[in-house]
């Protein structure tokens, strides 16, 4: 899983003998300490809040003693609240920090209170985030004997040492879930698990009989003299509001109560939490840091402006944005369009003399972590993406900064999936009027992946649909790249409706974009001839798309050219091998001409006589349109190249499929030989999706 901030800083503090890990991250003025809550969850909790902060001020986090990089001691004596902000002192000294904002949740929300009455002049603020503290109302179905053996275990009767000892997995489900504890929390839940079962039941245990030792009392919070920001969900069935509320007059503290949330809001209402958190320090006279100086392009007149956001994952997005671009600057000349975008696509756009927003340079590249997936040809990309999370919401961080200090005229989003989701999770934050790009609706399971896998794409598509038809207005024009006959003849999931049925329903249909016209490019003949290739060669193209993701095929394609080369002398191989991948790495045999990033590659692939490629839809789209024979063959374990893509080709009459399992060289070298010997004609694909889509969008301006 590829982070989206990496430590500046990583260090290991001493209390006695329990050492503690702790990092740092940026340099800003102000440094906001993330405290570690419970010992079911370690640092990576504040995963969500780190890379956005981070760009405001001085963060540091750590591992709380019983999890994560740090020590675990044995037996409760060693788990009071005592010890704990021993701790959290010990780390703000190793890590030469003299002052902080606290920010805790649950136990270490009481903790930073405590913080805050013991050494008030080391504690400028805190936010306490759902505390949990051992006075003040309480949920009265928590009062149970966590010690008691009994002969069943349901609901908060999991909360026993004798349930967490015998089935420790089970306690962390049940336990995480009531957490975060909102529908289409399965991601949450999911990394809440996985760092539950980092540490020991014995752990576990040892908090749970931990001493009161250092908890305070009421005079505690009436002790605390700094400004205090109490957070907490109405839906939190752990901890009450009632608990925050009663807390909060002690100290005098704010009360922000989030609708709907449960206990964890900082993992799962991110972009809302975040906000709060930076908006309550910059309240703290003083203590903002700017966000680093951007260039701004004055207003030319009465000149719209524009943001689009074009997706990383491969080129062909980029591409077809250009093509919208060049068209809706028809509708409105002397239009300013600002790029929020990242490599490869930002290779793309260079090339078109395009304006990149200089906020790029703060985005988490998706790409890497989409190659870091990847397994060989195989990519289980709907995970993926799950996993992506914490790259998405730190992207849609920057992204509304821009938003929110920059004002545009309209939001370009193609398949801008962040954002997308955050601001149908918090409408009150979007900014200008957006259209929402895609070529596919619905994630689909893969077969051979199992019920997992058909709940989780299930429970994303059902939170998708409950997005767009709760908040109907907020995608001012969705637009599918493509025609309805394009969508799969499948559903979104168990009791959720045709995804045909649905896209039709709340998109408009822009027939596809190939973001150039064949005829444009003349007689192939006269073509070739200006790219440099013979009229006795048979010129094939390798082409693999803008990530890394495609080296195993290409590599699998150089094995195949020599046997090719043998049967057919006039063969002439060229292997593109993309922005992201090294051509000298590859080995290529000789003869193959291996080149890396091309601009006009459009133009190669309608001169070839055969292409290779991936079963990316814009390759394959734009080899439909300009007649040239391919084979593609789809990544393993990637739902829309196996099904989305495949079901538009085969539409299209277009294209030879091969599985990367039947894909090895001598396979591939037959196939090549085939479609190289075949008549290939497919269905004529339409030229004008580019001018149709600037024309549903033109208004909006």
């Amino acid at each position: 899983m590829t982070r989206a901030r990496l430590p500046d800083v990583e260090g290991r503090a001493s209390n006695g003998a329990v050492g503690l890990h702790y990092e740092v991250y940026g340099e800003g003025a102000t440094t906001v300490m993330l405290l570690p809550a419970w010992q079911v969850v370690h640092s990576r909790a504040w995963k969500a809040q780190i890379p956005f902060l981070t760009r405001h001020y001085r963060v540091l986090a750590y591992d709380a003693r019983g999890n994560g990089q740090s020590d675990r001691p044995s037996g409760p004596e060693h788990y009071g609240y005592d010890h704990l902000a021993a701790d959290a002192w010990a780390v703000m000294d190793a890590s030469g920090t003299d002052r902080a904002v606290v920010v805790g949740c649950s136990m270490a929300g009481h903790l930073a209170a405590l913080m805050a009455a013991e050494r008030p002049k080391r504690i400028l603020g805190a936010v306490l985030i759902s505390p949990s503290s051992p006075f003040g109302p309480r949920h009265e179905y928590r009062d149970v004997d966590f010690e008691q053996r009994l002969d069943t275990y349901d609901g908060w009767r999991r909360y026993n040492t004798n349930y967490v000892r015998e089935n420790f997995r089970g306690f962390a489900e049940w336990f995480d879930a009531c957490c975060a504890n909102e529908p289409h929390s399965t991601k949450q839940v999911e990394d809440m698990v996985a760092w539950t079962l980092e540490t020991t039941p014995e752990t576990i245990i040892d908090t749970m009989r931990a001493p009161g030792d250092g908890g305070g009392d009421e005079d505690t919070f009436r002790r605390i003299r700094c400004p205090m920001l109490f957070v907490h969900g109405d839906n939190d069935v752990l901890q009450p509001l009632a608990r925050t509320r009663y807390l909060a007059a002690l100290c005098d503290g704010r009360v922000l109560v989030l609708p709907g949330s449960g206990h964890v809001p900082q993992a799962r209402i991110p972009a809302k939490v975040n906000l709060l958190i930076k908006d309550f320090i910059d309240g703290l006279s003083g203590n903002t840091a700017p966000l680093p100086p951007m260039e701004s392009r004055p207003r030319t007149g009465r000149a719209k402006r524009a943001l689009y956001l074009s997706s990383p994952i491969g080129l062909g997005h980029g591409r077809r944005d250009l093509a919208i671009t060049r068209e809706l600057r028809r509708h409105h000349p002397g239009l300013e369009v600002d790029w929020l975008a990242q490599h490869p696509v930002t290779v793309l756009l260079e090339a078109s003399g395009e304006r990149i927003h200089p906020a790029s340079r703060l985005l988490a590249s998706e790409s890497t972590h989409i190659e870091a997936e990847a397994d060989g040809h195989d990519l289980h990309v709907f995970e993926a993406m799950r996993r992506m999370d914490e790259i998405l919401i730190a992207n849609f961080m920057v992204f509304q900064e821009v938003v929110q200090d920059d004002r545009y005229d309209l939001i370009l989003a193609d398949e801008a999936w962040d954002v997308d989701h955050f601001w149908h999770e918090h409408p009150e934050l979007k900014r200008a009027p957006m259209v929402w790009f895609t070529d596919f609706v619905g994630f689909l399971p893969m077969p051979d992946k199992g019920e997992r896998d058909v709940f989780l794409t299930t429970d994303y598509n059902a939170e998708m649909i409950e997005h767009v038809e709760g908040h109907p207005s907020l995608r001012d024009r969705a637009i599918f790249v493509g025609n309805p006959e394009d969508c799969v003849d499948a559903t979104m999931g168990s009791g959720l409706p045709k995804i045909r049925d649905w896209t039709e329903k709340h998109f408009d249909f822009c027939g596809y974009i190939t973001g150039f016209d064949p005829a444009g490019f003349g007689p192939k003949d006269a073509l070739r001839a200006t790219l440099g290739y013979r009229p006795d060669e048979r010129v094939c193209i390798v082409t693999v798309g803008g990530s890394g993701v495609g080296r195993p095929l290409l590599q699998r394609v150089l094995a195949a050219y020599p046997m090719v080369k043998r049967r057919m002398p006039e063969l002439r191989m060229i292997a593109v091998a993309g922005p992201r991948i090294d051509p000298a790495s590859l080995g290529a045999p000789a003869g193959v001409e291996v080149r890396p990033f091309v601009p006009d590659l459009p133009r190669h692939l309608a001169a070839a006589d055969l292409a290779i490629v991936q079963g990316g839809l814009t390759t394959c789209m734009e080899l439909t349109a300009s007649g040239t024979p391919f084979i593609y063959v789809p990544i393993r374990n990637h739902f829309e190249q196996t099904f989305h893509v495949s079901h538009r080709l085969a539409r299209y009459n277009a294209g030879r499929r091969l599985s990367y399992q039947e894909a090895d060289p001598d396979t591939l070298a037959a196939a090549m030989v085939e479609v190289l010997g075949a008549n290939s004609k497919f269905r004529p694909v339409e030229t004008d999706g580019a001018q149709r889509a600037a024309a549903m969008i033109a208004g909006l301006l």
